[in-house]
């Protein structure tokens, strides 16, 4: 319910401020999320048959500065988190260019929720939230500057963050 009321909150300033592509990408956003969690909240999840309570570690990384251990399915859902953000990143700086507003990422609802993605498990939501908005900020600049240097359109339609621009966002490290 505070989501809700922060996302309407929000999109009233953006209409009073007649920025009608960032309104739309906002309402898409939290439709986009609303729906995520709603699946997410009908399902009854069975951690018996989930692997990543059974699989050992595999990778560090550091966070918040101290070094973390996971194994691939909690890599996975990082790399999953820098690249969502990405994506809506690009999609929220594209909104201010074409609104022709200033370029503000921090200001924009998807990086201050920073949720879309996350399922609540292998990760805490904050080191979901931080990788997150690594990605968004750098597909805010690309999407804004309207040049791709931070990621790419893949074959099938969506964009993904650069693999080396990931590997230094996160810099995974190969257990022994």
């Amino acid at each position: 319910m505070q989501q809700r009321h922060a996302a309407d909150q929000r999109a009233r300033i953006l209409q009073q401020q007649r920025r009608i592509h960032q309104y739309r990408y906002q309402q898409e956003y939290y439709d986009r999320l609303r729906r995520q969690q709603a699946s997410w909240n009908v399902r009854n999840y069975d951690y018996y048959n989930d692997p990543y309570y059974y699989t050992p570690a595999s990778y560090r990384y550091r966070y918040a500065g101290r070094w973390h251990e996971t194994n691939r399915y909690g890599a996975d859902l990082i790399r999953q988190a820098v690249n969502r953000g990405y994506q809506e990143g690009l999609y929220a700086g594209r909104a201010d260019r074409e609104d022709r507003w200033r370029n503000d990422y921090r200001n924009a609802y998807a990086y201050q929720d920073a949720n879309y993605g996350y399922n609540g498990y292998y990760i805490s939501q904050g080191e979901y939230n931080y990788y997150f908005r690594q990605g968004f900020q750098r597909g805010y600049e690309d999407g804004y500057s309207d040049h791709y240097r931070y990621g790419r359109r893949n074959d099938d339609g969506n964009y993904a963050i650069l693999a080396a621009v990931l590997a230094a966002v996160v810099g995974f490290q190969l257990l022994n």
